[in-house]
């Protein structure tokens, strides 16, 4: 079988969660050939990971490089696709009537220039006035128009032709294989790691752009999201908590299957010994998501109780995030914890992070079914976890899993493992025998092979 997986800002230019699932995917199943197509920024990017063997071609398609425009005729489609944005409906309804407009839209040589031309402001502005009260002015429609062209681009990009098209995440992903589909016919797998649709509304909480603009693009992503339900051959999210979403997305449920990342123990043996201070350990990318603001408050009180811990926090931090970094780092000095909250960076090997600590924690306000846990747990480290995504799927009783934006919660669970070595040892069994149980990724591969053979016997 040939497989055309999908991402959008990831693999192979990217490090974390969803990188690593697609690097275990295509090793994992060394009888597959693969092809991977990623959305990037401006096509400057460059792999971070070493190519496996039967990785046939990596596709880089930049969304925002810039590019020539000509002055190309609006696709008759394109007054239904702002109707359909414009117009509140109940998730999944209207979802072929948009699937039409955007197959449309596909088949035009430059949409960018075709939604930004005079014809196409008129059209956004007229849409925008027949269906909302309130006002948008020229300004916000290029904006808008300007946007979406960039965000469709993979909607008129050659698709590649493979039996599959597996797509790590709903949203600006899935219009590549929703190309690939109506070309070729292929069919689609869709994952979510995190909830897509979710992620965009707590982005454009504090995203720098006009009422108008907002109101359009997240529009657009919910209608978006429930297409991309309708339209893939099974649906494959990694928690049932994702499974709700979906369902209320006007997602099938026949077509949805739960499917828990995996690891393989043997890279993450049980740790042996403890370090001599109390240490909170970090994993993971510096990201407003990870809510690492919550993580530092926390442990401010955590030192208060012990003045020796330490805090360590591991990671690289990503293009774009330095100023949410700088804000750590200040509320580090702010809180005095200069020298016992320390910023690692980037490890070679996360077992390094997860045996430096006593405990593992991850503060984050949006997850899907996080590797850093599942990792950890399989070091026999206990876990204070917030409970968003299927954290508390992977959990269970093996830690200790709390409201997020609650560093009160989080400082208390941490204190009581820190403090009680009996405790911290008796979960940390736990932990890793029910990931020997349940989240191998041996059990993981075996999963994929078999929705694989249900779409493409």
């Amino acid at each position: 079988m040939r497989v055309t997986l999908v991402s959008e800002g990831t693999y192979p230019f990217a490090m974390g969660g969803v990188s690593v699932w697609m690097d275990q995917l295509i090793r994992g199943m060394s009888d597959y050939s693969w092809d991977v197509v990623t959305l990037t920024v401006d096509g400057t990017e460059r792999s971070l990971w070493e190519r496996p063997g039967n990785l046939a071609t990596v596709t880089a398609l930049p969304l925002w490089r810039q590019q020539g425009r000509r002055s190309a005729p609006v696709p008759p489609s394109y007054a239904e696709f702002l109707r359909l944005i414009l117009t509140p409906a109940v998730m999944g309804q209207g979802s072929a009537a948009f699937l039409a407009a955007l197959e449309d839209l596909s088949r035009c040589e430059d949409l960018l220039g075709a939604l930004t031309g005079a014809r196409g402001l008129t059209l956004l502005m007229d849409s925008w006035y027949g269906h909302r009260m309130d006002g948008i002015n020229l300004a916000d429609a290029i904006t808008a128009a300007h946007l979406l062209g960039h965000m469709l681009r993979p909607l008129t990009e050659p698709p590649v032709r493979s039996d599959l098209t597996h797509v790590a995440m709903n949203g600006l992903s899935m219009l590549v294989a929703m190309a690939a589909k109506w070309r070729y016919g292929t069919p689609i797998v869709l994952s979510e790691h995190g909830v897509y649709l979710r992620e965009r509304y707590l982005q454009y909480l504090t995203e720098p752009a006009s009422h108008a603009v907002r109101v359009l693009l997240l529009s657009f992503f919910r209608r978006l999201a429930g297409a991309s339900y309708a339209i893939a051959d099974r649906i494959a999210p990694h928690s049932s908590y994702n499974k709700r979403w979906q369902l209320r997305g006007g997602a099938d449920d026949e077509r949805i299957r739960v499917m828990y990342n995996g690891v393989d123990p043997d890279d993450f043996p049980v740790a042996e010994g403890e370090p001599e201070a109390p240490t909170l350990v970090f994993m993971g990318r510096i990201d407003p998501l990870k809510d690492i603001h919550t993580l530092i408050r926390a442990f401010a009180v955590v030192r208060d109780k012990l003045p020796d811990a330490r805090l360590r926090i591991f990671g690289g931090v990503p293009d774009g995030n330095e100023s949410y970094q700088a804000s750590c780092e200040a509320l580090v000095g702010e809180l005095g914890l200069e020298g016992a909250a320390i910023f690692e960076g980037r490890v070679a090997s996360p077992l390094e992070a997860y045996h430096a600590g006593h405990v593992v924690a991850l503060t984050s306000i949006s997850e899907g079914f996080p590797y850093t846990v599942v990792e950890a747990m399989a070091c026999g480290r206990p876990v204070v976890c917030t409970n968003v995504g299927g954290v508390s799927e992977a959990v269970a009783g093996a830690g200790y899993v709390v409201a997020p934006r609650d560093h009160r919660a989080v400082a208390e669970a941490a204190l009581r493992l820190l403090t009680d070595p009996p405790l911290r040892r008796r979960l940390g069994t736990l932990a890793r025998s029910r990931v020997m149980e349940r989240f191998t990724l041996r059990q993981s591969l075996a999963d994929y092979r078999h929705v694989y053979r249900e779409v493409v016997p």
